[in-house]
């Protein structure tokens, strides 16, 4: 079977809105050092090679907002497409004090064949995507973990990530601090967006209503779980959206 690195659901789907996982899969392609970044299997299951549980929550969140999808298919270790092409943590050689053994001596050939075959497509996938379904709204779905080594445990249960394009983070930012269990990350843990990743480059850089949404991923281990998020999710974002007039 030839190798896809990305997978779209419901490209018919009459929403206006594209939920992307850009850290769906911890897939290693069989070009890549021979489908092996040198790690154990218990790394490769964790935070640093994929968004733990992002990829259940994507599926189950379009599916109520009867919206396309789009998965990415390979390690965010293989290279990360949430980054910009000149951002030098594109391939990542150290990642939470784990040190990638397939990608220490990896050189520009290397890179280039990891873009050609993995990023673009990707990109370019999301690009017709967001044009085939009316390009309004972009709603990125990602996980983080609850502590990095050698720092503090995080709060959060959920972070609403944006830059200077607040329209639609706004009111869905409101309405998750309405929820009394939830403790809500306002470009926690991580800040806003960084220049060339997926949101600037599919939605800000169009003038196009945005979100990346962070979960912490203890919480979307099981498929349970990740369900009940997405069915907790899908009525506060549409609510949102209703609240700035889409």
């Amino acid at each position: 079977m030839t190798y896809q690195p990305f997978e779209i659901i419901g490209a018919d789907r009459p929403s206006s809105i594209l939920v992307t996982c850009d850290h769906a899969a911890n897939t290693v392609p069989d070009f890549v050092n021979n489908g092996t970044l040198g790690l154990p299997a218990a790394d490769m299951d964790r935070h640093i090679a994929y968004d733990v549980g992002a990829a259940g929550v994507t599926r189950e969140l379009a599916t109520l907002l009867d919206a396309p999808a789009l998965l990415s298919n390979f390690s965010r270790l293989v290279i990360d497409p949430n980054r910009g092409e000149d951002d030098p943590t594109l391939l990542m050689r150290l990642y939470d004090g784990t040190i990638i053994p397939g990608n220490r001596h990896a050189n520009a050939d290397d890179l280039e064949r990891r873009l050609e075959a993995c990023y673009r497509p990707y990109h370019s996938a999301q690009t017709d995507l967001m044009a085939r379904n009316g390009g309004s709204v972009l709603v990125s779905i990602h996980s983080f973990t609850k502590q990095l080594n050698g720092y503090a445990p995080r709060p959060w249960h959920i972070g609403i990530l944006h830059g200077a394009d607040a329209r639609l983070a706004t009111p869905l930012i409101a309405r998750l601090e309405a929820e009394d269990d939830l403790c809500v990350g306002i470009n926690e843990p991580y800040g806003g967006h960084l220049p060339g990743d997926s949101v600037d480059r599919h939605a800000i850089d169009h003038n196009r209503h945005n979100v990346l949404i962070e979960i912490r991923n203890d919480l979307i281990r099981s498929d349970e779980q990740q369900r009940a998020w997405a069915h907790r999710l899908a009525p506060i974002i549409t609510g949102a959206l209703a609240d700035i007039g889409l």
